[in-house]
């Protein structure tokens, strides 16, 4: 069976040695980058399960590691770790392409929890039947192999995030989705319900997917949620 790979870019040594530490207890293969350019590198040059991601790196940003890496590997789970805490900064890591957030200081069983989460779904995604690659509503189509996503035939340019949200609203299309249930299942473990961040998301989705068509296929059941349908 192989061993899991991770990419775990962190300029703090104290703490890049010890969460690298109890990883490799609990069973994955780590590569360790002090630094946003030598995390570029390794990313550029290895093929990894998940990669941990500061924000605050020497050289290079974690927001621009984010952004490079998802230009070869759209598909690899990114998790971010800062001491940042702001709604604004969680959204500027989704929309550099990163698929959840930890706030530190973290306990490191929380940390693992959510790697193993985005490991198990990637590899339970690598199964997927071919009934499930494209997914579609209208005009709209998502393709789940290639991260793509086109309307009339018009590629439509989306963040990781942005991404995750439309197909598990595809998944789901016809039927109500509560922020709660989006929140628990695009945003994983633990995520604060109490922010207004799948609002805002729902809202990004909108002026890409809806604004400039005359069908509308996002909409709003007030008081219970969202929903894919074409009315």
């Amino acid at each position: 069976m192989k061993i899991p790979a991770i990419l775990y870019v962190e300029d703090e040594p104290k703490v890049a040695a010890s969460v690298k530490q109890g990883l490799e207890e609990n069973g994955f293969e780590v590569d360790l980058a002090p630094d946003g350019a030598v995390g570029s590198f390794l990313a550029g040059s290895k093929k990894y399960d998940l990669i941990l991601l500061d924000v605050n790196l020497p050289h290079v940003s974690g927001y621009e590691v984010c952004r490079n890496v998802r230009v070869k590997d759209p598909s690899v789970p990114i998790i971010m770790l800062t001491a940042m805490q702001s709604i604004d900064n969680k959204i500027s890591g989704f929309d550099a392409g990163a698929d959840d957030y930890i706030v530190k200081p973290f306990e490191f069983r929380e940390l693992l929890a959510r790697v193993k989460v985005f490991l198990k779904r990637s590899t339970a995604g690598s199964g997927d039947p071919i009934d499930d690659v494209i997914l579609r509503i209208a005009d709209l189509e998502l393709n789940t192999d290639d991260k793509t996503v086109t309307r009339q035939g018009q590629p439509i340019s989306l963040t990781a995030k942005e991404f995750a949200l439309l197909e598990y609203l595809l998944r789901r299309k016809g039927r109500v989705t509560s922020r709660a249930e989006i929140s628990e299942n695009v945003w994983d473990l633990n995520f604060d319900t109490g922010t207004n961040v799948v609002d805002v998301y729902i809202n990004f989705l909108r002026k890409k997917i809806d604004k400039s068509f005359e069908v509308k296929l996002i909409h709003t059941k007030p008081g219970m949620g969202y929903f894919l349908k074409e009315l």
